[in-house]
């Protein structure tokens, strides 16, 4: 599954937290690094499964994007985590 975000992070801090979150805050899904870049973050957890993160830059914030094929719930928790920009109302 595909999941996607706006928040108010610079992209190199939603993936250091990523790297924390899925290292630490959830023992039995945990997932460690596996490649990254400026932009994006792989991680493997158990057996093997991916998690992918990819970051850049918008006039409203960073989008944030991860696919999953297992951590569903996780990565909904962690993204769920990040603050999110202002509602503007008109």
């Amino acid at each position: 599954m595909v999941y996607e975000v706006i928040t108010t992070l610079e992209g190199s801090d939603v993936l250091r937290r990523a790297k924390r979150f899925f290292a630490e805050r959830v023992p039995l899904y945990a997932a460690y690094p596996e490649r990254e870049g400026p932009s994006y973050l792989t991680l493997r957890g158990q057996g093997g499964e991916e998690i992918a993160f990819a970051v850049w830059p918008t006039p409203a914030g960073t989008r944030v994007r991860a696919s999953t094929l297992l951590f569903d719930q996780v990565v909904d928790r962690f993204l769920s985590t990040l603050p999110l920009p202002s509602e503007h109302v008109a």
